[in-house]
């Protein structure tokens, strides 16, 4: 009898903490499927759900407040492991009888921590020796009392109470973010707690996704036809290997050439997507590059664009769509933050943060049915599952890349002549950090076509021409990112090549914002 690798699974109790996904990406990092789903979901649902453990997040509220978000007694009702992370372990000492309260010293950044050396959730620290650990710490409250049948177990200089467990019922808190890198020995509290506390294998890895992947692929659609839009990107990518791997000539790809993509694009997807022993496709590629331009034409405004660029993506991929004769499903490359972000509030009064453009909208307009096989997957155990597919590295990691292309890189007015100008300067832009090795130390890295010209001087002619913007940044999450620090004279080489070889270039800037308060992207 076969496994299922969704049996072994853990809940994440969401608060709103801006670590909550790293939370259950490091877990999944050990091999345990675990979903994250809000503080308010019903008690019928948390039952059904059956997890092996529970971990509850952080979160910016404080217990101290009447009306604050608190554990749901169907936590408790589980009669599994739970482990309470900062906001977490507060509120499980608040309902279990013990006190917190503001401290005085609030603690954000780096702390050092004085674990006992007999905790049985902790102790494995330093080899079983216990002693100081390096945390990361992020709190204003403490615990000044843990309920009575809690043991101390950790503690700091201004928290006493950094760390309790209850034995015998399996409950464990702990005032830093194990999830966090800046923690040692974060991952094996976490795998501490995942494999050996809750019981659970380590089924999750990218060769068992795959063969649940393929297994549920064929089973759901069965002998039917699929249409996927391919865009050359890591998402879509995965899915196209991935049901080609289950449904082989079952599944036909529209490429769509809209005239914003990178440089070679196209050339790229065709030589990568070309059918092969281990790929077997059907691949449309749409030159469409004069429909959208010309409705692109005039039009300054960064959201009118992204509708204009969005919309005519759609009636071109449809209208390819619908020449494919017996196709009953559409295929999206949907991933979990994307579900989180627009959908994992379903259960109750949490806020929805934003909706996704690959969250519905186009399945209801093409009257097909939705098939998606990277919906329960972060980012990272995509790329993990492609390599495993047998994908290239350079297009598993390659950089993301907006929905809208060079649209909403070109500031203001997009012309034919501006997108090839930047397609140049973008090209060589990432040509020279391969050549340095710098690709793969920055997140994203991208060049922007500013709205403006400035004088230059080329051999002994005066150039009026653009201005071309660097953006490369580090991240972890997309959420908050800073610049990354390239060598000046990388910066200076790239820059003299962009002004050298195309003509309508005078000046490079390089942009050094952070997000927050920049975007990553300009418009």
């Amino acid at each position: 009898m076969s496994i299922d690798i969704h049996d072994q699974r853990l809940l994440i109790v969401d608060f709103g903490s801006q670590y909550t996904q790293l939370i259950a990406r490091r877990v999944r990092e050990v091999g345990v499927y675990c979903e994250i789903h809000p503080y308010d979901a019903p008690a019928a649902f948390i039952a059904e759900f059956r997890p092996r453990g529970v971990i509850l997040s952080g979160g910016p509220e404080t217990v101290t407040n009447t009306d604050t978000p608190r554990i749901p007694q169907a936590v408790f009702d589980l009669g599994v492991p739970i482990l309470g992370i900062c906001y977490g372990m507060q509120a499980m000492a608040e309902q279990l009888g013990g006190k917190v309260q503001a401290s005085d010293v609030h603690e954000f950044g780096h702390a050092l921590v004085e674990i006992e050396s007999d905790s049985e959730f902790l102790g494995m620290i330093n080899d079983g020796e216990g002693g100081e650990l390096s945390v990361w710490m992020s709190h204003g409250d403490k615990v000044v009392e843990a309920p009575s049948e809690f043991r101390v177990t950790a503690k700091t200089e201004s928290a006493p109470i950094a760390a309790m467990e209850w034995t015998s019922r399996r409950y464990f808190g702990v005032q830093f973010h194990p999830e966090v890198t800046h923690t040692q020995q974060g991952s094996d509290i976490l795998k501490r707690f995942a494999r050996d506390i809750c019981g659970c294998e380590g089924l999750w890895t990218a060769a068992s996704i795959v063969e649940d992947a393929i297994a549920k692929i064929r089973e759901t659609v069965g002998a039917e036809k699929v249409v996927l839009g391919l865009s050359g990107g890591v998402d879509s990518s995965v899915v196209a290997a991935l049901l080609s791997r289950a449904i082989g000539d079952q599944l036909t790809c529209v490429f769509v050439d809209n005239g914003l993509l990178r440089k070679n694009e196209r050339e790229e997807v065709e030589r990568n997507f070309a059918p092969t022993n281990a790929l077997s496709l059907n691949l449309v590629t749409v030159a469409a590059e004069d429909e959208f331009l010309d409705k692109l034409a005039g039009v300054e405004d960064p959201e009118a664009k992204r509708k204009i660029i969005g919309n005519t993506f759609i009636d071109v991929f449809d209208r390819e769509a619908h020449r494919i004769e017996g196709v009953s499903w559409l295929a999206q490359g949907t991933i979990y933050p994307d579900v989180i972000e627009s959908a994992a509030t379903q259960h109750g009064k949490a806020h929805v943060i934003k909706s996704h453009h690959n969250v519905g909208g186009l399945p209801k307009r093409m009257h097909l049915k939705l098939v998606e096989p990277l919906r329960e997957l972060f980012k990272d155990e995509v790329r993990k599952i492609g390599l495993h597919l047998g994908l290239p590295r350079e297009l598993v990691y390659r950089h993301p890349f907006p929905g809208p292309g060079l649209g909403v890189r070109i500031l203001g007015q997009v012309s034919r002549i501006q997108a090839d100008v930047l397609r140049e300067a973008d090209a060589i832009f990432l040509e020279e950090l391969k050549a340095a090795n710098l690709y793969d130390t920055v997140s994203q890295a991208f060049a922007v076509y500013l709205p403006v010209k400035s004088v230059g001087v080329v051999g002994d002619a005066r150039r009026y021409a653009d201005v071309i913007a660097l953006r490369a940044v580090e991240t972890v999450d997309f959420m908050t990112a800073r610049s990354a620090h390239l060598p000046y004279d990388f910066i200076e080489r790239v820059a003299n090549r962009i002004i050298n070889e195309i003509q309508g270039v005078s000046r490079v800037v390089y942009d050094v914002s952070s997000k927050p308060p920049a975007t990553i992207e300009w418009e």
